[in-house]
């Protein structure tokens, strides 16, 4: 009942946080995270798997210790190999890309080693021009999918939202492979696939938080009430908790994948996925709030009409003695194009009142 009631003040304005009117403050996080993450990808950079930089790969099923494992690397003929546990119960070696004869060899050295059978050492070779085509295609199928994202906004809503829409993609792009680079997880085809659909997801929340914007500036250059500035942030207050639920429904069972699926039952494909949904659904659901629209409010503020509306809300409400609704903002002088926020613009009239005559 707390919730709903909180939901339906926000929806109706009772109460209201100025998302719009603090996006400096959220420019700066957003500016913070992001060069962490960029220090993470320039520094470190991505570790690629397999089928992106290429290279050959055996896997056996052993308790050994990564130790013994890079012993046995060098009595196969590939001293050069990383080596590196998965799934806590295989051990796996990846080393440029062998030829057919040096792949036999290398097989018969670790069955010898860890007293499997050949057929249980998995082997896989994908070689240079694969993992460039591989690479190529997730960077054809990103660009794709930000082209068609900005026709589709510019023709359903606004150049402008279209605008701050892909920025907002790329702020939540470079949040997720800057924490990828950071963390040292692999970047597998799995990776590309969850990133892309974060986008998707991060994309939904904009459009939802774009729709009710939308429908609050309709014919809004033409009324004297509230700015664009305003209208935008009263729409994220009555989009709020919605995105909230959403966002936790949608953690919820990645969380469970990426705790469960990884930690106890030691499974290393779904690491990739989940790590790339989870630090996507995180990051998308915070741009939608905190960068979207106050962008897209900035864009709008510098709009000549958006301005000459701004200047005759701050004289209605001067005239009137009128304040601006708690926690929304305005533009205060047409040629600037920072918005400012409107605490008090002139004192209460007080009411007249009815004195009763006196009778002679």
């Amino acid at each position: 009942m707390a919730s709903r009631s909180i939901a339906s003040r926000l929806y109706r304005g009772e109460v209201s946080y100025d998302f719009v009117g603090r996006r400096k403050t959220w420019y700066v996080l957003s500016g913070v995270i992001i060069i962490v993450a960029l220090s993470g990808l320039l520094t470190t950079g991505l570790n690629l798997g397999l089928d992106f930089k290429g290279g050959s790969q055996f896997q056996v099923k052993t308790t050994a210790s990564v130790e013994q494992g890079r012993a046995a690397a060098q009595e196969a003929g590939m001293p050069e190999a990383v080596v590196t546990k998965v799934g806590g119960d295989r051990m796996q070696w990846r080393t440029s890309t062998v030829t057919t004869d040096e792949s036999a060899a290398i097989v018969k050295a670790l069955s010898q080693k860890f007293s499997v059978s050949e057929a249980d050492v998995a082997t896989e070779t994908v070689g240079p021009t694969w993992g460039r085509e591989i690479s190529t295609k997730a960077a054809q199928g990103l660009i794709v999918f930000l082209i068609l994202v900005a026709l589709f906004l510019s023709l359903y809503f606004q150049w402008q939202m279209a605008l701050a829409a892909i920025v907002a993609l790329a702020h939540d792009v470079l949040i997720t492979v800057g924490i990828y680079a950071l963390s040292g997880f692999e970047v597998t085809p799995a990776t590309v696939i969850g990133v892309l659909t974060i986008l998707g997801f991060s994309l939904y929340d904009t459009v939802v938080v774009f729709d009710k914007v939308r429908e609050n500036t309709v014919g809004i250059a033409s009324t004297s009430r509230m700015t664009y500035s305003e209208a935008a942030n009263l729409a994220l207050n009555q989009t709020l908790v919605r995105s909230i639920n959403t966002s936790v429904v949608a953690l919820l069972p990645v969380a469970c994948i990426l705790v469960i699926g990884v930690g106890f039952l030691g499974a290393g494909t779904l690491k990739d996925l989940a790590l790339a949904l989870f630090i996507g659904t995180l990051a998308g659901t915070y741009s939608s709030i905190f960068v979207a629209t106050p962008i897209l409010a900035q864009i709008r503020e510098r709009d000549p009409q958006m301005i000459a509306l701004a200047k005759r809300v701050a004289a209605r409400r001067s005239s009137r003695g009128e304040e601006a609704p708690s926690g929304t903002t305005t533009a205060a002088s047409a040629g600037s194009a920072t918005t400012t926020s409107v605490r008090q613009l002139g004192t209460r009239q007080q009411p007249k009142r009815n004195v009763p005559r006196r009778k002679r």
